[in-house]
Formats: structure tokens, sequence, C-alpha cells
């Protein structure tokens, strides 16, 4: 595999947190974003970014409580706080109209601004970014809002006192990596393990992202989620790997709420789509960003 080269760091404000960006070069070219899931860092998408910088000016962020991003003070990660983030990054750097290409939390983020933004999006790539079934937020919805709520402030209070895991080693988190996806190379293994990790002062490693991320709001009726997807207008790609825990959007409906949107399965890969089946994924997606 050959070495990659590495893209250069920037900063941008949002809600008065700083929050950290790669930047590939290339400023002439059209924009690309490219935008991680959750627990995740902006550092996963070297080998997207690599193949892709030559034809696009590509941007990753590490989204809020993720990476090299300052983690949120005094409140939750919600996901229009993250939509807030990205909007701010395309507005604050005018990359409108731009590509994005996304994935599991970061997917649902891009269709949510997508739909908001309709105008500035040319086209979307979401691998596995639709979140849970309907079948799945229909149970959750039969718990009544209060005892959800209640639950939500639970977990939180639970959440509060618990300390980052902390590694004695690189190769120890490494080994947590590969159990956590048996799809991934060694060398990918390793790549995202190194960039995804603080040494902490006693000298052992923990996972940048901030633990708080791992909770999730309750599930309110309200949130409009399909009609923002039904105002995308955008060609938009979703991606599933068979071997994944998500769900055929094709057989639940949520495919039919999008007016401009294919499909496609990639044999042989979980949910991290992009490195499972790197090649098979990368010629889908260079055909679909440049048709």
């Amino acid at each position: 595999m050959p070495t990659l080269i590495g893209p250069s760091s920037g900063n941008y404000f949002s809600q008065r947190l700083r929050l950290h960006y790669v930047d590939w070069g290339n400023e002439d070219a059209p924009p690309l974003l490219l935008v991680h899931g959750g627990r995740d860092h902006c550092r996963n998408w070297d080998w997207v970014a690599e193949a892709l910088c030559d034809k696009y000016h590509v941007i990753a962020p590490d989204l809020r409580g993720h990476g090299d991003s300052q983690w949120m003070m005094g409140g939750s990660y919600d996901i229009f706080d993250y939509v807030y983030d990205i909007a701010q990054l395309i507005h604050q750097k005018n990359l409108a109209p731009l590509r994005i290409m996304s994935h599991s939390m970061g997917g649902a983020i891009s269709l949510l601004y997508a739909g908001l933004y309709p105008e500035t999006v040319s086209k979307l790539i979401a691998i596995e970014g639709l979140g849970p079934p309907p079948s799945m937020l229909a149970d959750r919805m039969k718990t009544p809002a209060d005892q959800q709520i209640r639950g939500w402030i639970d977990q939180l209070r639970t959440l509060s006192s618990r300390q980052p895991r902390r590694y004695a080693s690189i190769e120890d988190a490494y080994k947590r990596m590969q159990e956590e996806n048996p799809h991934l190379s060694p060398e990918r293994a390793r790549h995202l393990t190194v960039h995804g990790m603080n040494q902490n002062e006693d000298g052992t490693y923990s996972w940048k992202f901030d633990n708080y991320v791992r909770i999730f709001p309750p599930i309110i009726s309200g949130r409009p989620t399909e009609k923002l997807w039904a105002n995308i207008t955008c060609p938009t790609l979703l991606v599933r790997g068979t071997e994944s825990w998500a769900k055929d959007p094709r057989q639940d409906g949520r495919l039919d709420h999008f007016q401009n949107a294919t499909y496609e399965e990639i044999e042989g890969a979980g949910h991290w789509v992009h490195h499972d089946r790197f090649d098979e994924f990368m010629s889908i997606a260079t055909r679909f960003l440049e048709d």
C-alpha cells in the first residue's frame, strides 16, 4: 500500500466551539466534503481523499466531540447541532455548490443538510446514513415521551462517571480496532488507530472522541427527517454493505422519500463500506461523482 502524503489542518468556529478539518489542497477544483460517522474522525477518509484530491478540493471535518475538534460543554450532541456545524463550514469556507460524501451518522447529517439547503449540494453520497429502520423507531416510539426523557437523563447521569478507556499501548488499541471491524486490513486498522487516539499524561492512550457522543436524545415525534429527505433535489447515492447491520431501504420504504436517489449494495462489506471493499466502492463513487 503506498504511503499517504497527508493533508494540511485548519480550524473554524461554530457555536463557540473550535472545530478541526483537514484540507487536501487543489483549491481551484470543485469542492468535495467528506463527513465521517460517530466515534470516528476525519482521517478515516484518507484513502478516499488521496484517490480524489487530483480532481476535487477535498475537505474532511472532525465533527464536534470527535477527532481534534473541541468537545461540547453544557449540552448534548443533537444531530441538528452537527448539521449547523456543517452548514457553518460550508458557509465560512464558501464551498457551495459542492459534492458531499458521508458515512453513517455523517450520512444522516449530510442528508438533513441537503434537505435544508438543496440548492447548495450538487451530488450526495451517503454510506449507510439513513439511521435506524422504521420498525426500530416505531418500537422506541411506543415508550411514552416522559419515560424516554427520564431514561435519557439516567443515561447521562451514568455516563458522567464513566472515564475514557485507557490502553497501555497503541498496539492494544490497534487490536481493539481489529476486533471492532474484522474487515479492516492491518494497515488500515493501524492508520485509523494512530489518528484516532491521544496519549494521556500517564503515558496511556485513549480514543479522541467524547464519551457523551454515545448518548442519543429521546425520539420524540415531529422531527422532519423524511420531509427533509424529500426536499433533496441533487442526485443522491445511497450505499449499503451486504454484511452490515443496516437494513435495505428499498424494503422498508425509506428510499421512496427521495426524489432522485439510486441505491447500491456492495457484497462482502460491513458498515464501513469504504474501508471493507475500497476498490469496489471507489469505482461506484467515482463514476457517480463524475456523471
